[in-house]
C-alpha cells in the first residue's frame, strides 16, 4: 500500500520480495515454498529435536525485525523525548517570574520544531536507517513538544494533562481495535485519507497566509472563528476530523510494521516503525492540544 507514513516507504515494508536482498535472506525466502519432504536421518532428526525444544530465537538471534523488539525501539524513543521535553520545558519557562509573568522564551519551540522538521525529512528520505539520526529527531521533538505545552500552559492552565490523557486514550484505543482485528487499512479507507490530509494541508497554508497579512483576527485564525453548529469553532470541528485522520494514519503505521515483519526485514528497521509511530503520536497530541486552546480560548 503505497498510500502511507512516507516513514516506510522503503522496500523493507513494501515489497514482500525484499527479504531476498537481505544477508541470508534468500534461505528464508525459501522456507514459504512448496518443497518435497523427505525424512532427515536419525542424528539429523535428534538434532531438529533439540533446536524444536529450545526457546525460540528472537530479533537479536535473527538479526530479523520483530513486533516486540520494534515495541521496545518506540519506548526508547519516547523516553527520549521525555527528557528532552522536560528541557524544553524548563527552558522556556525559565525566564517566567512574578515580576515578568509574561517572560516565556519560545526559542525551544522554535529550535524543536525546526531540528524536527529537517531530521523527518532526512530520514524520510534516508534509503537505509540511521539510528543516531533517529534519536536525533526525537530529542529535537521532545524539546519542541516541551517548549510548546509548555506555552500552552502558561496560556490555559491544565490543557497539557487533558491533551496527554486524550492522546494515550486515542492510541491505546486504536492499538487494541488494530489487535483484536476489527479495524484494519484497506486502499479505499487511505485514498480517503489521502485526498482528506491534502485537503486539511490546504487549508492549513491559507489559514497561516491570512493570519501572516492580518486578514483574520482570532488567535488561531480561521479556525478560531464560530460554526453554525452551536457556534463552536471551525478548528474544533475540522480538529477532530484531524484526530480521526491521525488515529488512521497509526492503523497504517501497525499495518507497516507487521508488514515489515513478515518481509524479513532486518532488525534495524525497527526503528524505521518507531520512528514513524513517533511521527504519528506527536502529530495527534499537537492537534488534540491545538483543539483544546481552541475551545478554552473562546470561552
Amino acid at each position: 500500500m503505497a498510500l502511507n507514513n512516507p516513514a516506510f516507504n522503503t522496500p523493507a515494508f513494501q515489497d514482500p520480495r525484499a527479504v531476498q536482498t537481505y544477508p541470508g535472506g534468500a534461505q528464508a525466502g525459501r522456507l514459504g515454498g512448496q518443497t518435497q519432504y523427505a525424512p532427515p536421518p536419525a542424528a539429523e532428526a535428534a538434532t531438529l529435536e533439540g533446536k524444536f525444544a529450545a526457546p525460540s530465537a528472537g530479533a537479536r538471534e535473527t538479526d530479523r525485525m520483530t513486533v516486540e523488539d520494534t515495541v521496545w525501539k518506540t519506548v526508547g524513543l519516547f523516553a527520549v523525548l521525555l527528557v528532552t521535553a522536560a528541557v524544553g520545558w524548563i527552558w522556556t519557562m525559565a525566564g517566567v517570574s512574578v515580576e515578568n509573568p509574561t517572560n516565556v522564551n519560545m526559542a525551544p519551540w522554535l529550535i524543536g520544531a525546526l531540528g524536527g522538521f529537517v531530521l523527518a525529512m532526512v530520514n524520510i528520505f534516508k534509503k537505509k536507517p540511521s539510528v543516531p539520526l533517529i534519536i536525533a529527531y526525537a530529542a529535537f521533538e521532545g524539546l519542541f513538544i516541551g517548549g510548546i505545552s509548555a506555552f500552552f500552559e502558561f496560556m490555559w492552565p491544565g490543557i497539557v494533562i487533558q491533551a496527554t490523557l486524550a492522546t494515550v486514550a486515542v492510541v491505546g484505543v486504536t492499538l487494541a481495535l488494530f489487535a483484536s482485528g476489527k479495524v484494519r487499512a484497506s486502499k479505499k479507507a487511505t485514498k480517503i485519507f489521502l485526498v482528506a490530509m491534502v485537503g486539511y494541508m490546504v487549508y492549513s497554508l491559507i489559514n497561516v497566509g491570512l493570519m501572516l497579512f492580518g486578514v483574520t483576527d482570532g488567535a488561531f485564525g480561521l479556525s478560531s472563528a464560530p460554526s453554525p453548529l452551536f457556534g463552536i469553532p471551525w478548528g474544533a470541528l475540522i480538529g477532530v476530523l484531524v484526530v480521526i485522520m491521525a488515529a488512521y494514519s497509526l492503523v497504517l503505521d501497525f499495518d507497516q510494521i507487521q508488514r515489515g515483519v513478515r518481509n524479513g526485514a532486518p532488525r534495524v528497521y525497527g526503528w524505521v516503525g518507531a520512528f514513524g509511530i513517533m511521527v504519528t503520536v506527536v502529530w495527534l497530541y499537537v492537534e488534540i492540544l491545538r483543539i483544546l486552546a481552541i475551545l478554552r480560548g473562546n470561552n
